[in-house]
């Protein structure tokens, strides 16, 4: 596809305390309603960026014949886990109610893509959003918040040096177990019921949308276990699923990266073509 025929725009779909949160849409420059594409960056709910969507990757997606909206949200320790679950429903809101004659896009055709933290909020979208997507993607993301991974030192990041909450606050929160505390506010030791409305794997029901998981078995920062457990639940319902390994493949899946994205566009195609 040439640059001409590709439209990218920016809006804003909420503002909180004079604090624009916005959304960069992606489409064919045709006025074909088209379905639609959310994408959530990662970032361990702590950083990262709407702009992270890599250009080889969106135009995948639009080639394809989709629009693509690529979310921003409020960022941890700013705001609590609860804002920024928010900040996701209210996002899809806004794509159902304003997207349509904003930038043709078919509300009832519409999936879910985030890697990482992303793939987090992705799996949190089959079932706090309301209505559901119709299919998720997670790329390498996870179902429980308040897991040992997250919730007790990691022994990864324990090898590197000791790192102080002001210079390296994500490092810090894996060395010494503190991530569930820092970004939901409660202690998963001593509040575990707490952590129930922000753990997809405690909330998979059978009406739970059909969803493909992409994972690296050799993952050292969101452990390949995080997606079986997601995947055990879709058996357990009935939740129509996909499951792909990547044997050796870290963080990120590296040169697989590629395959897992055309993977994904045969997903989506069984459930919004």
């Amino acid at each position: 596809m040439i640059q001409e025929q590709l439209i990218e725009r920016t809006y804003t779909y909420k503002v909180v305390e004079s604090v624009n949160i916005q959304a960069d849409v992606f489409r064919k420059s045709d006025e074909r309603i088209r379905p639609v594409i959310v994408w959530i960056h990662g970032g361990c709910l702590m950083g990262g960026s709407r702009t992270n969507l890599g250009k080889q990757e969106l135009m995948k997606y639009v080639e394809e014949g989709y629009a693509v909206v690529s979310i921003d949200y409020r960022l941890s320790p700013q705001v609590m886990l609860k804002s920024i679950i928010e900040d996701l429903q209210d996002a899809f809101r806004w794509v159902r109610e304003q997207g349509p004659a904003l930038f043709q896009i078919d509300p009832d055709r519409l999936a879910v893509i985030g890697s990482s933290a992303g793939g987090y909020l992705t799996l949190m979208a089959g079932f706090c959003v309301e209505p559901k997507p119709v299919a998720l993607v997670s790329f390498f993301g996870y179902g429980d918040v308040a897991g040992k991974w997250y919730a007790e030192p990691d022994d990864h990041y324990c090898k590197q040096p000791p790192a102080s909450r002001e210079e390296n606050l994500y490092l810090y929160c894996r060395q010494n177990g503190l991530w569930p505390n820092i970004v939901a506010g409660h202690d998963p030791k001593t509040e575990p019921r707490a952590f129930d409305p922000y753990c997809p794997v405690r909330n998979v029901t059978e009406a739970y949308p059909p969803t493909l998981l992409l994972h690296g078995d050799n993952d050292t920062d969101v452990p390949h276990e995080q997606s079986v457990i997601m995947a055990e639940e879709f058996a357990r319902v009935g939740v129509a699923y996909e499951f792909v390994s990547y044997p050796g493949a870290g963080h990120g899946l590296g040169a697989n990266y590629s395959d897992a994205v055309n993977k994904t566009v045969a997903f989506l195609r069984k459930y919004l073509q």
